[in-house]
């Protein structure tokens, strides 16, 4: 496979250099790397050209030095994510890709998505290697602070840092060829503004807009913070599954199968992109039960037909709860007092609840509320799995008017809901093995 550099313009005038790895007519690949990679001086390190071959055979492959790296226009003001939407249009429309698959590594799974909610039509499947939707996903925001002070200060040591961070489970090689690609190809005042762009951007508002099957490849090595906000990534996507692997970095032997194997079965061996067939996948969903508390006594104290007709008003008003907060209602699991609901996002789940409690109060039907993530196998509308089963066991174990949440829940919503959660302990859960840390969501 060789390398061909071409050239475009994108709408703002921005000069872009792109490389086109061709082998074959089957749907090309469109990557978007991290701001970090440059084609030309990354093409001689054989990691990088065993990804690169690996990840389109016998097709196209095309990818990009973003703006102000590399090859393309150095001198550029605007690293906007919108500009660096507008770039990934340009090229694409360049090669004269009607239609293709994209893939993302760390901060150019933001210009994919972006790209693939906009552009809906033009995207066949999206993979995602360690996604970060907002600036402070996988890093704290004075990491971030600091190697901006230090690329001020020092480049030359800025440089090595951040090949370290960027790919730290890379061999020495790599991380060696990435310092390099920086002094040669990068200037300390363009990594300036990435860095900037890194800890500012959040494109949470893209994701339920993905319409393509995407692969969310998340790396468990990386700490519980980086995987918990790519698992909230794969839970806000819609036709999303999750993958959590050890060290899935760049570096080809890094996992039994690798990034690249898994990429590639992903966009090329998987079966026809529908719904049905994504449906079936076990996927991370965000899963909430509402129940009427004390059903049995208050039938008692209003009767048959007065609870009956206050059960069905709360059913409608829960449904547009659900449904204003953007979750779904699975019809296959409604119970008699209450209903199951699944959400993209913790925050909106937790949104609804609130919502729930609410109409609850003013039809006079108080409620049970409980929501946890986690994987879960949709089939025929329905939903199947542990997690539904622990969804449901917390919502048993809340007071009436309260909400409580498994620390999954938590972790993924801490920082998006505006909400405080109060600690209630772990509790021992009916048909549960392990004892459950469950939290009260406040104001």
């Amino acid at each position: 496979m060789e390398q061909q550099i071409r050239f475009c313009t994108s709408a703002d005038g921005t000069q872009l250099a792109y490389a086109a790895y061709c082998d074959g007519d089957a749907l090309p690949v469109v990557r978007v790397s991290s701001w970090i990679v440059t084609e030309e001086l990354n093409w001689d390190d054989l990691g990088f050209r065993e990804i690169t071959e690996g990840l389109a055979p016998g097709g196209c492959l095309y990818s990009y030095d973003r703006r102000g790296i590399g090859a393309s226009q150095r001198n550029v003001e605007d690293v906007s994510l919108e500009a660096q939407v507008g770039d990934l249009a340009a090229i694409i429309d360049h090669a004269g890709l009607d239609r293709c698959h994209l893939a993302g590594w760390l901060d150019g799974t933001a210009v994919c998505i972006a790209y693939a909610a906009q552009y809906p039509k033009r995207v066949a499947r999206l993979a995602l290697q360690m996604p970060m939707t907002r600036g402070d996903d996988s890093w704290p925001p004075e990491t971030i602070r600091s190697l901006i002070e230090l690329v001020g200060s020092n480049w030359p040591l800025a440089r090595r840092s951040l090949a370290d961070l960027y790919h730290p489970y890379g061999s020495a090689e790599h991380r060696r060829t990435l310092k390099d690609g920086l002094e040669q190809g990068v200037s300390a005042e363009i990594a300036a503004k990435y860095l900037t762009l890194v800890s500012s951007y959040d494109i949470s508002s893209y994701m339920p807009n993905v319409q393509a099957p995407t692969l969310v490849l998340a790396d468990r090595s990386q700490g519980a913070r980086s995987v918990a906000s790519i698992s909230a990534v794969a839970a806000r996507i819609p036709r999303a599954q999750l993958i959590k692997k050890e060290a899935a970095g760049l570096n080809p032997k890094a996992t039994p199968r690798t990034v690249t194997e898994l990429m590639r079965e992903f966009l090329y061996d998987a079966s026809p992109a529908d719904a049905a067939a994504m449906d079936t996948s076990s996927r991370l969903t965000v899963i909430l039960f509402a129940d009427i508390a004390n059903s049995t006594g208050l039938t008692e104290e209003l009767g048959d037909a007065a609870f009956r007709e206050k059960a069905r008003a709360l059913d409608i008003a829960l449904r547009d709860a659900i449904n204003d907060a953007g979750g779904t209602a699975i019809e296959g699991k409604l119970l008699g007092d209450g209903v199951l609901a699944t959400f993209g996002a913790a925050r909106d789940a937790i949104a609804c609840a609130q919502a729930c409690h609410v109409v609850g109060s003013d039809v006079g039907l108080p409620l049970h509320v409980g929501i946890h993530a986690g994987d879960v196998i949709r089939e025929d509308g329905n939903v199947f799995g542990g997690a539904v089963n622990v969804a449901a066991r917390i919502s048993d174990a809340s007071e009436p008017g309260e909400t409580l949440v498994s620390g999954t829940v938590r972790e993924l919503a801490r920082t998006s809901a505006g909400v405080l959660f109060e600690d209630k302990g772990e509790r021992d859960l009916k048909g549960v093995s392990d004892a459950v840390r469950v939290w009260a969501v406040g104001k």
